[in-house]
């Protein structure tokens, strides 16, 4: 068992060693449409990529139109097994909108061992998925 602060230290330690293995900039919150943005998730029992949409109601609905339309593209020539969730519960209990791909195997954040399939597992499916929205940005924006 970890305590919280070692527990902090791990989770930074792993951040550096992945920007330090795989230097680029991601484009996460950088996709110029608000509410919309790209993660990495990685903790104690699992990891994943995944893209949010958090604004309103409105926006959701209108954006995940837009990415439902283009499921098939997404699926046949980027990322065969992402997942759609239009309805997803966050722990905090906010309700957003999410696509995401999680890693097929145990891994934790704790365990170093599992770091290097985690930090190639995100750097080769985040620039699938990133090279996806970039090629149909102007069909998401429009």
């Amino acid at each position: 068992m970890f305590s919280k602060e070692e527990s902090r230290l791990l989770r930074q330690e792993f951040w550096i060693s992945f920007g330090k293995s795989f230097p680029r900039k991601w484009l996460l919150y950088d996709t110029k449409i608000k509410g919309f943005s790209f993660k990495f998730h990685f903790d104690t029992k699992s990891a994943l990529i995944a893209l949010d949409i958090e604004d309103d109601l409105e926006n959701r609905i209108k954006y995940w139109e837009k990415l439902t339309s283009l499921k098939g593209i997404l699926q046949n020539d980027f990322l065969p097994d992402i997942i759609f969730e239009e309805e997803y519960i966050l722990e905090n209990g906010k309700e957003i909108s999410r696509i995401y791909l999680p890693l097929d195997q145990k891994v934790s954040i704790h365990n170093k061992n599992t770091w290097r399939d985690v930090m190639e597992f995100f750097n080769e499916n985040m620039d699938l998925f990133e090279s996806f929205f970039y090629e149909y940005s102007d069909i998401i924006k429009d």
